[in-house]
């Protein structure tokens, strides 16, 4: 005698050598795909994920020198921005705003990275310009290095004069001084401002 079970659908009672209710069998069939149907999308996207991330990760293998150095600089002047918004700007001592498009201010360099490409990364050397004195104003060296000496010393800023000491950047350095400032921007954003 064979025993009774229950229908994979509807678990209503089947009788002896039925495997579902005839009355089920489109439904079962439906919820089934459907099933197959969620299971593949899932599988899509995971291979998706990993296809993305490979190319990633390709991108960023064949980037060269000049463009992790661009990488860098935009995440340090962004830190520098995001460290100085509270400050006045270093040259005129106007407060730097923000209501201009783009923000109302730069991260304008001392020793510009033009001139002294090594203290490019170097935090003395970067402050909160207003964009009317670091675009406009040639970057009002003078009344930078005014500003400069009353935020951090006649000795720090002489040190940074006097620097001179060529400097190569390798990838790793240069990922690393990335991931950094990036790291410490996202840090800074979150914390509430006064």
């Amino acid at each position: 005698m064979m025993r009774r079970t229950r229908c994979p659908h509807c678990k209503g009672k089947l009788e002896p050598g039925q495997h579902i209710h005839p009355a089920c069998i489109d439904a079962y069939s439906e919820a089934e795909g459907a099933k197959a149907e969620r299971k593949r999308q899932k599988q899509v996207r995971a291979a998706t994920r990993v296809e993305k991330a490979e190319t990633r990760r390709r991108k960023e293998a064949i980037k060269t020198i000049p463009d992790l150095i661009k990488e860098a600089q935009v995440a340090f002047n962004s830190f520098i921005r995001e460290r100085d918004r509270a400050r006045p700007c270093i040259c005129c001592g106007l407060p730097l705003g923000a209501g201009e498009v783009g923000g109302a201010f730069d991260c304008g360099h001392y020793r510009s990275t033009g001139s002294a490409s090594h203290l490019r990364f170097d935090e003395r050397n970067a402050h909160a310009q207003r964009k009317v004195c670091n675009r406009w104003g040639a970057g009002r060296a003078v009344d930078y290095r005014i500003g400069l000496v009353a935020r951090i010393g006649l000795e720090a800023v002489e040190a940074l004069e006097s620097d001179n000491q060529p400097r190569k950047w390798t990838r790793e350095e240069l990922i690393s001084i990335r991931d950094h400032y990036r790291a410490l921007n996202k840090q800074a954003k979150k914390e509430p401002t006064c």
